[in-house]
């Protein structure tokens, strides 16, 4: 009864659609589609997916709904259609198929198919998402995330993004559950909040909603659970997710769901994933194809304490505390020398030296100064750990002060060790801090690596206006799974996942240096005659 009241009100909506087409020239002739045949592909493999391929008389396309409340499937007649089960195990299920023809007139039959579905996903994954056998995320609200863009543009675009804490609460509220048991179910649950409200994107709410007056580009809250609600399509609030390649790429799928906001999207692109952090892609599919949006969101676990830097790296393996005068030690230290032709490129200005007046410990600190040469350029210093303290993974921690002056790029950074043999950007490289030459209120923190090299790095900004004035702690926390950075322990700012493709899983050897001008430096003050970065100590636990 339930799927034949669901068919009813699809005729429903669907001739009320068909009833606000405008200037119709001509009507054809009213001609009920006959001989609907059927014909089913259900894949041995049991990996659950279903292709079914009709044709009738006089239709002009099909609709295949594979499970109740699901979205129909519409393809050509004699095109096949294809639908993926995410139930594991042994089962039968309807599958209702419409044909349409001129006029508004169908004809349908249901068949029913017997199911074996065994569905895996990879263990490593599964532990990521829904822990030891369940896993509650929630909105991401603290930092920058939920945002808009163009479907046609990628992750990278400047796309509308949310302010932290400023999307409605009811999407803030609702609750994303994961879960799996020994039988390779894996059931997906949507707790929605304060008046079983969730989000719904702007350009659903009139899709949806036929009785709705939505405002453009304001999302709203809706019921589109309850069995009451207006909503023309109701969706699942218990129910089962999947996760699985294709081309290359992960994808997490929710069947008849949603990620807590509304969007028309059951399937997500999986943009990173560790145990802490979710960040999805969901494209817009809107009953009405009328507009292409492309939705991210970021998640993080119910139980996250954004405060709680990394504990299980405790044991203290190497650091200089720079209590001894004089020059860098040499045990842990060595130089870069010499102009940008050297290899540092970037368009910088300076030359390179390990002149005292450029690098040397005073007073229980490194002192990195930057200066104008007098003959119309400038000396500095790079000082480096190569072949003499070199690490992978762990968690690095510098204590440091800032040059304020226009025109200084400091940085704090790290290499991969195979730098002389590999060449850059495949050894790989993580900029724990680094700050421009004209923002000095903000620092950076990067990575790079093939594919992300150059302007392209994978990288986030940290307003910091006491850089400059005070000392900070700047910390990456690094794994085979992700190297995550903060600030003096306050909350994580930047997370970036790591993998085997990636270079960050093996040695590399700390940098520090100050230059002049170039990609990120800029414009150097006319007026500039010296300034210095002040690092108070280097710490790697293990």
């Amino acid at each position: 009864m339930k799927t034949l009241q669901m068919i009813m009100r699809y005729f429903l909506l669907l001739a009320f659609l068909v009833g606000c087409q405008e200037d119709i020239p001509s009507l054809s002739a009213v001609v009920v589609p006959s001989n609907l045949t059927i014909t089913t592909n259900v894949a041995s493999d049991q990996s659950g997916n279903v292709t079914v391929t009709a044709t009738a008389d006089d239709a002009l396309n099909i609709h295949v709904i594979f499970k109740q409340n699901a979205a129909p499937v519409v393809v050509s007649p004699g095109e096949p259609a294809s639908f993926r089960y995410t139930q594991s195990g042994q089962y039968s299920q309807l599958i209702t198929v419409v044909a349409f023809g001129a006029g508004g007139t169908a004809s349908s039959r249901s068949i029913t198919i017997d199911l074996d579905v065994k569905l895996l996903i990879d263990q490593d994954i599964l532990q990521k998402i829904a822990g030891d056998g369940t896993k509650r995320w929630v909105w991401n609200k603290e930092e920058t995330g939920h945002w808009g863009a163009d479907a046609a543009f990628n992750e990278t675009n400047n796309g509308f993004q949310a302010p932290p804490n400023s999307i409605n609460p009811c999407a803030y509220d609702d609750v994303l559950t994961f879960s799996y048991d020994a039988n390779d179910n894996y059931g997906y649950q949507l707790e929605t909040g304060a008046g079983d409200e969730t989000l719904v994107g702007w350009a659903d709410v009139n899709v949806f909603f036929p009785n709705a007056t939505p405002s453009q580009f304001v999302d709203e809250c809706r019921d589109i659970t309850s069995p009451n609600s207006t909503a023309v399509k109701t969706l699942d609030t218990d129910t089962s997710f999947l996760i699985y390649e294709e081309d290359g790429d992960l994808y997490l799928e929710v069947e008849n769901s949603t990620l807590s906001f509304w969007s028309g999207a059951t399937r997500y692109k999986i943009l990173e994933l560790t145990e802490d952090f979710l960040f999805v892609r969901g494209d817009h599919l809107p009953l009405l194809e009328t507009i292409e949006i492309a939705y991210y969101h970021q998640f993080r676990p119910e139980d996250y304490d954004p405060n709680a830097s990394g504990t299980q790296f405790e044991t203290l393996v190497w650091a200089d505390e720079f209590d001894v005068d004089g020059a860098p030690d040499p045990t842990n230290w060595t130089y870069d020398l010499g102009t940008g032709n050297n290899g540092w490129g970037n368009g910088e200005l300076q030359s390179y030296t390990s002149d005292p007046e450029n690098v040397v410990v005073e007073n229980g600190v490194l002192k990195i100064t930057a200066r104008d040469d007098g003959a119309g350029g400038y000396t500095s210093a790079r000082v480096k750990t190569e072949n003499l303290r070199e690490f992978t993974y762990g968690r690095v921690e510098v204590r440091a002060k800032l040059p304020s002056a226009t025109g200084t790029w400091p940085a704090i950074w790290a290499l991969g060790a195979n730098f002389e043999t590999v060449g850059w950007p495949t050894c790989g490289e993580i900029d724990i801090m680094e700050q421009t030459g004209a923002e000095k209120n903000t620092v950076l923190s990067t990575v790079h690596f093939p594919g992300n090299s150059g302007g392209g790095g994978i990288t986030d900004s940290t307003p910091l206006p006491t850089s400059t004035t005070e000392f900070h702690v700047y910390t990456v926390e690094w794994t085979a799974d992700e190297l995550k950075f903060w600030i003096d322990e306050e909350p994580v700012h930047h997370t970036v996942t790591n993998d085997p493709s990636r270079p960050f899983n093996d040695d590399f050897f700390f940098i520090m240096n100050v230059a002049m001008g170039g990609t990120l430096g800029g414009t150097v003050d006319p007026s500039f005659t010296a300034d210095t970065m002040e690092i108070d100590y280097i710490r790697v636990y293990q």
